[in-house]
């Protein structure tokens, strides 16, 4: 089950930040893939087969 993302699409991951929030949005497609917590703004960047791996859902689409 291969999932679609784009930038600037507001995913879920399996895991909470400890923020509190769980909505991130895709800033950077690469090889790595940069998210940025949509709660307090702190950005990680992750390999491409991580994120695949961690991502539950995609909540939003980019337009």
């Amino acid at each position: 089950m291969e999932q679609t993302f784009n930038l600037n699409d507001i995913v879920e991951m399996k895991k909470q930040h400890p923020c509190g929030t769980n909505r991130w949005r895709i800033i950077r497609l690469g090889m790595d893939i940069r998210i940025k917590c949509e709660g307090c703004g702190h950005s990680v960047m992750i390999p491409r087969r991580e994120f695949t791996k961690k991502l539950k859902r995609v909540l939003e689409r980019a337009e």
